[in-house]
């Protein structure tokens, strides 16, 4: 695959997303999300997702009351 370098720069106006409505780019969030592969190779995800989530997993042990299970989250519905 081509880095982002090499391709023509993708932006939301050469796309013509900043044109769409807010139920629009909903809708096109939604079909992007259902596009993406259940798993990926590590070397599909850049080095910074995994820092974020060293850096999640640190403030969470650091704060462990802050926060709910992710079960009993989703266990809240509307």
């Amino acid at each position: 695959m081509a880095s982002l370098e090499n391709r023509m720069a993708l932006t939301i106006e050469a796309l013509g997303i900043d044109r769409l409505s807010v139920r629009e780019k909903l809708e096109l969030i939604d079909q992007i999300w259902d596009s993406l592969p259940d798993s990926v190779e590590p070397g599909e995800v850049p080095d910074w997702h995994f820092d974020e989530l060293a850096r999640r997993r640190a403030d969470a042990e650091a704060h462990p009351r802050q926060g709910r299970p992710w079960r009993e989250v989703l266990g809240d519905g509307p």
